[in-house]
């Protein structure tokens, strides 16, 4: 029998979250560029698309622990934060090293196996990632334009591992549609750090010092006008394609509606885990499921 750790978790079961699996959901936007080329379901596509998938689950979770590693003492000052395994003490900072090193390596070593390109794509955002992890998370609008970066190569992963062309309208697209949950997610942070700035050493990231609710609600709002503006652009050269009805054309609005709630979930402050509050969002859910039915019927050309 495995030993528990200090805290009760076993040594797999505190590995497992300390990879964090629920920010996998990131990593469908992989799956973007083959769908808009309406490639997505062929042998030569999705099979390559998978493989880039897991190749950022695995560079993701490698920076996921290097983040840990480095944050561990004000990891365990944070409320919820100190429950993390390496902060709690259930995985040394050590073991988590080798593991994160042992991670990096399968996933570059996947990417070049399906095509040196896409192995360039996993490095550049390793190292993007690595930096802001290390040194520049604390910089206000360059940690922005990191995050955001961090979404942009996920998006065009996909495109890279099947070496199919991409739209350079998705590009801008997935660019400010990425700023916008970003700046979302600090806006989110910045209203609950004010809320809770009555309390005596409530955490806060120092990055946060560097803005105001009103830029970022600035940064997010136009942000969010830039992607609108462009997936308009997008589905109408996605819908030139042959298609009984122009549903690429159609999922426009199901897509402002969708940028539009999300904007509502960032004004109530409850924008700091994306993956989580779209998920926790039902109309949202609901919302969603109907653009990716038309977008994607409209990439099909049915």
């Amino acid at each position: 029998m495995l030993n528990a750790t200090r805290n009760g978790r076993s040594f797999p079961v505190a590995l497992v979250a300390a990879v964090r699996p629920r920010q996998w959901l990131k990593n469908v936007l992989v799956f973007a560029a083959p769908l808009a080329a309406g490639s997505l379901f062929e042998r030569s596509v999705i099979v390559p698309t998978l493989g880039a998938f897991i190749a950022f689950c695995l560079i993701s979770s490698s920076t996921y622990l290097i983040n840990d590693i480095r944050d561990i003492a004000d990891d365990r000052n944070h409320p919820t934060k100190c429950n993390r395994p390496i902060a709690a003490g259930d995985l040394k900072p050590s073991v988590a090293a080798i593991c994160s090193v042992a991670l990096a390596l399968a996933a570059l070593a996947l990417s070049w196996w399906i095509r040196p390109d896409l192995a360039g794509v996993v490095a550049v955002y390793f190292v993007f990632t690595l930096s802001y992890s290390l040194f520049l998370k604390h910089e206000p609008v360059i940690e922005l334009a990191l995050l955001a970066m961090g979404f942009l190569l996920r998006a065009i992963a996909g495109g890279v591992a099947s070496n199919l062309p991409i739209s350079q309208w998705f590009l801008i697209v997935a660019g400010f549609g990425s700023l916008f949950m970003a700046a979302g997610k600090r806006f989110s942070e910045l209203d609950r750090a004010l809320s809770a700035s009555a309390d005596v050493g409530a955490p806060k990231r120092r990055s946060l010092d560097g803005y105001s609710l009103g830029y970022l609600r600035f940064v997010w709002g136009v942000a969010a006008a830039i992607t609108i503006v462009a997936y308009c652009l997008w589905a109408f050269e996605v819908g030139q394609a042959p298609s009984t009805l122009p549903w690429a054309q159609w999922s426009v609005l199901p897509f402002v509606l969708a940028i539009l709630r999300y904007g509502v979930v960032i004004d109530r402050g409850q924008a700091e885990a994306p993956e989580d509050a779209v998920l926790h969002d039902k109309a949202l859910v609901v919302i969603g499921g109907i653009w990716l039915v038309l977008f994607g019927l409209g990439a099909l050309g049915v």
